[in-house]
C-alpha cells in the first residue's frame, strides 16, 4: 500500500541507522512490526494470573520423551 507520511528527518534517519535498514520503507515496516509485537507482548502480560492452567510438567516431559507429545490431531 502506498502512503505519504510526513516524518521528522532526524528521527527517520536515527531509526534507519538503529535497525540497519537499507531503505526508509524498510525502516517504517520494521518499526511497525516492532510496535505490533510490543502490543502482543503487553496483551499477554495482561493475561498473567488470569488463566488457570493445570499442567503436570512431569507428565509433559514424559510424553515428550516417549514421542507422544504433542498429540496428533486426526
Amino acid at each position: 500500500m502506498r502512503t505519504t507520511l510526513d516524518l521528522p528527518d532526524g528521527l527517520l534517519e536515527r531509526a534507519q541507522r538503529a535497525c540497519r535498514a537499507r531503505t526508509k520503507t524498510m525502516t517504517v515496516v520494521m518499526a511497525l512490526q516492532q510496535l505490533v509485537n510490543a502490543a502482543k507482548i503487553e496483551q499477554l502480560r495482561d493475561l498473567r494470573g488470569k488463566i488457570r492452567l493445570d499442567v503436570d510438567l512431569k507428565a509433559l516431559r514424559e510424553e515428550r520423551a516417549a514421542g507422544t507429545w504433542p498429540a496428533r490431531r486426526q
